[in-house]
This record gives structure tokens, sequence and C-alpha cells, in this order.
């Protein structure tokens, strides 16, 4: 099976405080078993391709749906 690495910023962004918008969208990675590397310029995670484009889609409205104003992706195949 193919394995993917998602980036993705979720904003409005507050240093040291991630609020529920972003809260929501690493949730949703984690209820599939993946997990999310969160960092000052984005959050990673890595794994097979199902499973993060399924994590993605769910914590893309899941993000919207809190709040957030923006959600910037980049996926990396390989």
């Amino acid at each position: 099976m193919s394995r993917l690495r998602v980036e993705f910023l979720v904003e409005p962004f507050n240093e040291g405080e991630p609020g529920l918008h972003v809260q929501a969208a690493v949730g949703e990675f984690e209820a599939r078993g993946l997990v999310v590397e969160i960092g000052p310029f984005g959050n990673t995670a890595d794994g097979p391709a199902d499973n993060i484009l399924d994590a993605l889609r769910a914590g893309l409205e899941a993000a919207v749906a809190a709040g957030a104003s923006r959600v910037n992706v980049n996926l990396t195949h390989g």
C-alpha cells in the first residue's frame, strides 16, 4: 500500500495554544490511529494513503466547522 505524508496548517494560528479548530483537525487524524507532530509552522502525519486521505477530509471538515479561516495542505507521496 502506498504511503503519504501530509503537512497542514490550520488558521488562525496562536503559538503555544492551538485553538479548537486546530484541535478538531488533529483529533480526526488521531481518531484514525495516526500520530500527528504539532509544530510551529505546521502539523505533520505519515501513514497509509487511505488513512491519510480519510483523515484529511474529516480533518478539513472538522476544522472549518470549528471556525478555521483557512487550512494550508501539503501532501507528499513516497
